[in-house]
């Protein structure tokens, strides 16, 4: 092991980032206080929170753009701090806005990366080619990058991050201002660089981005991490399946709060949505049970159904804010 390297112990090979105790200051505004993190590698691991709550800044530590005031951080068992330049060789980082120049072509822009990442003239044409046909550029190579659509554009943003095939790589926002189509252009090539080894560490506001994508999410926010699991160990901290059911006429609230929360379930009313909810544990029974109760009492409904918690509740109980 090199001076550089840190000694995690059996399962520090799992991880491709690690950060203790970070702490970023700004003045008097501690922008990470005390922020802690690991990511296991060959995943997608999601950084969400507020606006101000600390993302970025953590990225920036990560990529070695930001020193710090405190704390240790590592990428790939590598101290960010102490051998920046060799964690500069490991990763790749996508920023909000892509980066590519709009005057020349997708394979141009490629090929000028290569270049100034010291590849041969050689190497760097063939390098441009494999990325264009991994990210679905091929056809488009020739083109300006002005006449490139926004998901293409972010296509050839993140190829551009991948010329020397990072083993990880911090995407920022990747979607800020992509409509839908761009969006799923852009999911699916972040799917592919992680199923060919590539770990990647996602900060986004699109809670529906860091669902799809993300196998982990850390929740951060003033600062510090204040949540730590899985999507769907995310959304259990919250509350299971819930039945909820909006009544016709606001005076049948009482009886169908009685129906759903038969199970025992403490039911909560929101007499302005002429809406009834409460917590079920065998979702199919409860929900075909309370059907039929309501059908044979005789309360009319608008709408019945299923509900699990969203990352839009967890973030809600976590934050105290909307996404």
């Amino acid at each position: 092991m090199s001076g550089t390297e840190i000694d995690d112990g059996e399962d520090g090979g799992g991880y491709a980032v690690r950060a203790e105790g970070l702490v970023k200051r700004y003045g008097d505004k501690r922008a990470l206080d005390g922020f802690d993190l690991t990511v296991r590698r060959g995943t997608v691991h999601g950084l969400l929170g507020p606006n101000g709550a600390g993302k970025t800044t953590a990225v920036r530590v990560l990529s070695t753009l930001l020193g710090l005031d405190e704390g240790r951080a590592e990428v790939g068992g590598v101290d960010v701090t102490r051998a920046a330049r060799q964690v500069r060789r490991r990763i790749g980082l996508t920023g909000q806005y892509a980066a590519v120049d709009e005057v020349l072509t997708g394979r141009q822009n490629l090929e000028m990366f290569g270049r100034l990442f010291h590849l041969g003239r050689d190497r760097a044409k063939a390098r441009a080619g494999e990325l264009l046909d991994q990210f679905g550029l091929t056809d488009a190579g020739d083109l300006g990058v002005g006449k490139y659509s926004g998901g293409m554009r972010r296509r050839l943003d993140l190829a551009a991050s991948m010329i020397l095939t990072p083993d990880v790589l911090f995407l920022d926002e990747p979607t800020t201002g992509l409509d839908p189509r761009g969006r799923g252009e852009v999911w699916e090539s972040v799917r592919e660089l992680v199923a060919a080894g590539t770990t990647v560490l996602l900060t986004t506001q699109y809670l529906e981005e860091a669902d799809r994508l993300a196998s982990h999410i850390t929740v951060i926010d003033q600062g510090r991490a204040i949540a730590d699991d899985t999507p769907e160990g995310l959304k259990r901290a919250v509350g299971g399946d819930r039945i909820e059911v909006v009544v016709a006429e606001a005076g049948d609230l009482g009886r169908a709060a009685k129906i759903v929360a038969r199970g025992g379930a403490e039911p909560v009313v929101d007499e302005a949505e002429r809406r009834v909810h409460a917590p079920v544990a065998d979702r199919v029974a409860a929900l075909t049970d309370a059907a039929r109760t309501l059908q044979d009492e005789g309360v009319a409904v608008e709408d019945i159904g299923l509900r699990r918690p969203s990352l839009d509740d967890v973030f809600l109980r976590l934050t105290g804010r909307a996404a």
